[in-house]
């Protein structure tokens, strides 16, 4: 998945995958210089008109802060902990105001250019992510963007296996201009631009995605124990958080787990993680794939094969060593110092970064050993990376010796779990780190992109979708927070029969999700996909279908919230009739006179049917055949599309039993 900042975060190091580094933050420590707004407030900032306004930080314990914006003033005390949080008055749309906290004894801290409006959370994954500069007409849309009174803010990517109590370091709004739109979400941005047109009041979005995520990773930690499933990984990320050494000794007894069922060799094996090994007769490879290093016997090799090196240490290094840097590995490894289990990963292009515990190394020599299977995408290192030893003060002891291999069990097609702290699969960690940090903040809507990493899974999304919008809606305290999912688009391989679709399955999860929710709505975007490419360009159009929805459900304008949407399949006489809502002008289809992607199904097999746009309905001519129970449209991962409404909206995908 494209990931907007994913060659910053992974060639900065920041690997906090597989068995992490715990370097987690946490609460923001009481600055000396008084009271402090928490990092989400910060100039240029929007908050929400026409409600109570939270505003909260830290100052010190016992003692008394002024908060003021505007002419409205309020004051509290500051509890034990050093937080304090107050509710200023609700205001109607307007600004730019001022924003001071002040206590006795100390400087107060000023923000400035503060607006009064509409905020929008953004969240999901890479599509979510995805950048107005990669967008369809960016240049135009660049060039004409500049617009105070709209302003955003990108949340910075931050996996935590506890609930961080602030953001890292203060955010930074901006205004939207030329010079800075182009960072912003696509579709969050176009979104927002089509209702500051239309309601005439600040706004400002704030984006918090990361590319390649699921959704498991972005909901809080008790509404995730709801789910059976799950309930022994998030308990096992509340142990990392806790204690990441044993949380990471029991996952490499699990990983050792799945090596002794798959591996038959794994016993014997267990000699060359070691220290005392002798490899010498082992080959030597350069820090490459090994399906690129020029050895014959790895060069279509799919399996195990373990690699081996030394480094040597003084004294002041081997205590001053904190973490091993491993770079990028396909697929999975088992990372061993001295014969002791450091980390795992489980992402090819992860940047490994492994907590070293405390006298595990010594002056003199070292042995590092991984396991890896991998090979599909080339196997081992997956690029050039600073490899080696890291010190306290972030100076790396880089790796100098040979690399030794030795070519392990053939293993094809296998594939071991990440465990659940590991971004992008893991378990509540994003909420904790890039959710809860701003919990609180007044919010207009929330609009959800995400879907992609989940498409195997749409059994399990039927709950998890739910589940995510009641948590956000808890933890910003707002419980009919109108909440927007956009759809899966079309995206892989096109069919040319009938047959079984994940992505099909999934975007039936999303709708009967949206459709359970009365303050949630679906944007259909099944006709602005790209089936070469999972990240399609076309981000104006799902932004404005967004704000159609907003219009509408958050707004309470007049009209249809989305395009046709299948009410139910009838039978009538020889034909099965399919009868439609929200076809605005009715029913057309573009360039034929029949609508594509239509099938009846009876039992598991389904075939194509002609369909026929009649007004408000699709009449599906003499498929009223014995044993039809089920109708579909555009059940497909990447289905070919033309039926739409006189607003130039698509219909929506379906799966409706006949009656």
């Amino acid at each position: 998945m494209m990931a907007r900042r994913r060659a910053m975060q992974w060639l900065a190091g920041a690997a906090m995958l597989g068995a992490a580094v715990p370097a987690f933050g946490q609460a923001t420590a009481v600055p000396p210089t008084g009271a402090q707004f928490a990092n989400i407030f910060a100039d240029h900032a929007v908050v929400q008109r026409d409600r109570p306004i939270a505003v909260w930080g830290t100052g010190t314990p016992g003692g008394t802060v002024s908060v003021q914006l505007g002419d409205r003033r309020v004051s509290a005390k500051v509890g034990s902990d050093g937080s304090w949080r107050v509710m200023l008055p609700a205001m109607p749309a307007g600004g730019p105001y001022t924003l001071s906290v002040g206590s006795a004894g100390a400087a107060a801290q000023t923000l400035s250019d503060i607006m009064v409006g509409d905020v929008f959370l953004c969240g999901g994954q890479s599509n979510m992510e995805f950048k107005v500069s990669a967008s369809t007409n960016a240049w135009g849309t660049t060039r004409s963007s500049a617009d105070t009174g709209l302003r955003f803010v990108v949340i910075d990517d931050a996996n935590r296996p506890n609930v961080a109590k602030d953001l890292d370091k203060r955010a930074k709004w901006a205004q939207v201009s030329p010079e800075t739109v182009g960072d912003a979400s696509a579709v969050c941005y176009y979104m927002a631009r089509s209702l500051r047109q239309s309601e005439k009041v600040p706004i400002g979005f704030i984006s918090s995605e990361w590319g390649g995520t699921r959704i498991e990773s972005w909901i809080s930690a008790p509404a995730l124990s709801t789910v059976p499933d799950l309930r022994a990984g998030v308990a096992a990320v509340a142990q990392y958080g806790r204690d990441p050494a044993a949380a990471i000794l029991a996952d490499g007894e699990r990983r050792e787990a799945w090596w002794q069922a798959n591996d038959p060799a794994a016993t014997s094996q267990r000699a060359w993680r070691t220290e005392g090994f002798d490899d010498a007769a082992w080959g030597t490879i350069n820090e490459a794939a090994w399906r690129q290093a020029g050895i014959p016997a790895l060069a279509d090799f799919e399996g195990a094969v373990w690699l081996r090196t030394t480094i040597e240490l003084t004294p002041e290094q081997a205590a001053a060593a904190r973490t091993l840097r491993l770079g990028p590995i396909d697929k999975f490894d088992e990372s061993y110092v001295n014969g002791t289990y450091v980390g795992g990963g489980s992402i090819e292009w992860a940047w490994r970064g492994y907590a070293i515990p405390a006298g595990r190394l010594h002056a003199g020599r070292n042995v590092v050993a991984i396991r890896v299977l991998g090979g599909a995408n080339g196997g081992g290192f997956a690029s050039p990376a600073p490899r080696g030893v890291e010190l306290a003060d972030g100076t790396l002891v880089p790796f100098k010796g040979p690399w030794r291999y030795a070519k392990g069990t053939p293993l094809k097609d296998k594939w071991i779990a990440p465990p659940p702290w590991d971004t992008p699969n893991s378990l509540t960690t994003l909420y904790n780190g890039m959710i809860a940090p701003f919990a609180g903040y007044g919010l207009k809507l929330a609009a959800w992109y995400q879907g992609e990493s989940n498409a195997a899974e749409a059994g399990a999304y039927r709950r998890l979708l739910p589940l995510l919008m009641a948590d956000w809606r808890r933890a910003f305290d707002a419980p009919k927070l109108p909440f927007f999912v956009v759809q899966l688009t079309s995206y892989g391989k096109p069919m040319t029969t009938p047959g079984q679709s994940s992505w099909a399955e999934l975007r039936q999860a999303q709708a009967e999700a949206v459709a359970a929710d009365a303050d949630a709505g679906l944007a259909v975007t099944i006709d602005v996909g790209d089936r070469f490419d999972i990240h399609p360009t076309q981000k104006t159009l799902v932004g404005e279908r967004l704000a159609r929805l907003a219009s509408v459900i958050a707004y309470g304008k007049p009209g249809t919230r989305s395009g046709p949407e299948a009410v139910d399949v009838t039978r009538a006489g020889a034909d099965l009739v399919v009868r439609y809502r929200n076809a605005l002008g009715g029913l057309q289809s573009y360039s034929g006179a029949q609508a594509i992607g239509f099938e009846t199904c009876a039992g598991e097999t389904c075939s194509y049917a002609t369909a026929v746009p009649r007004g408000e309905t699709v009449v599906l001519p003499g498929a009223n055949r014995p044993g039809v129970t089920r109708v579909r449209y555009a059940w497909a991962d990447a289905p070919f599309v033309n039926l739409f409404d006189k607003a130039d909206l698509p219909a929506a995908p379906f799966v409706l039993p006949v009656k």
